[in-house]
Parts: C-alpha cells; sequence; structure tokens
C-alpha cells in the first residue's frame, strides 16, 4: 500500500468513529444545560479539539505503519483505546451515566498512556503525537468528575 493510502486509512478510521459516534450522541447532548466547574471551554471547542486530536491519532499510527513498526501489543492498545474512546461519549451524554463514564475515563487515561509509550518506544514522533490527546484525557477527566459532582 502507497503511503498516502496509508495515511489516508489511518487517518479517516479515527476521524470516522468520532463522527458516528458524534452522530449517535447528537441528540442527547446536554452539555449547555450542566452546571460546569472552573475551567470549562465553550462547546464549539469540543468538535474542533476531537478531530484534530482523530487526525493526530491517524497521522502517528500512520507514521508507524509507514515504517513497518506496528506489532500486535501496538494495534491491540491503539484500536481498543479507540473503542473505550467512542463508548466514553455515549456513557457520558447518551446515557448519562456520569459516574461510570468518569471511571471508564480512567481506563481510557491508562490506555493513553501506553499508547503514547508504546508508540514513542517505537518512534519518538509519532509518540509526541499523541501528547494532545493525553493532555484533553486528563482535561476531560477532570471535566467529567466535576460535573458528575456537581449536577447529581
Amino acid at each position: 500500500m502507497s503511503n498516502f493510502k496509508t495515511y489516508a486509512k489511518s487517518i479517516l478510521i479515527p476521524v470516522i468513529v468520532g463522527g458516528v459516534v458524534g452522530l449517535i450522541i447528537s441528540g442527547s447532548i446536554d452539555y449547555n444545560s450542566l452546571e460546569k466547574p472552573f475551567l470549562v471551554p465553550p462547546s464549539i471547542l469540543f468538535p474542533i479539539v476531537w478531530t484534530i486530536l482523530y487526525i493526530l491519532m491517524g497521522v502517528s499510527y500512520g507514521l508507524l505503519e509507514t515504517k513497518d513498526l506496528l506489532d500486535s501489543r501496538a494495534k491491540i492498545i491503539y484500536y481498543v483505546q479507540l473503542f473505550v474512546n467512542a463508548l466514553w461519549s455515549i456513557f457520558f451524554f447518551t446515557l448519562k451515566w456520569r459516574l461510570f463514564a468518569f471511571i471508564w475515563i480512567l481506563l481510557l487515561a491508562f490506555l493513553v498512556i501506553l499508547m503514547v509509550a508504546e508508540f514513542y518506544k517505537k518512534n519518538k514522533t509519532a509518540g509526541l503525537l499523541q501528547i494532545p490527546y493525553l493532555l484533553w484525557t486528563l482535561f476531560a477527566l477532570y471535566l467529567n468528575l466535576s460535573i458528575y459532582l456537581l449536577n447529581k
């Protein structure tokens, strides 16, 4: 497969997953009606940030794939974290399971840390491209817990 096709596939997978989840949860997002903590970004920022993060995720994965640096461990960590990421929004917005979503995002943060470390071992750039995702996930942890506590 050409590098272009590899990168296109690698970027499209997380972007499509994020888009499908966005469609699933779109009718149940109650973010604007919730009590929110200090340091809350405007709701318009979330889809922009997530699109950028999904693109970075794909570029990072594509980088490893084009250099033939992917093994089964890296692939499993990547796809499991993507699956866990997708389910968080459904738990938080559609099902309104705020406390469960907090526990779930703890799992996601752990998986993202594993992914960053695994990717970094294979290619420093691939690992560093995931740092914004890790930071955003940690920020989402704060938001999730705060929103749960303020709205229970």
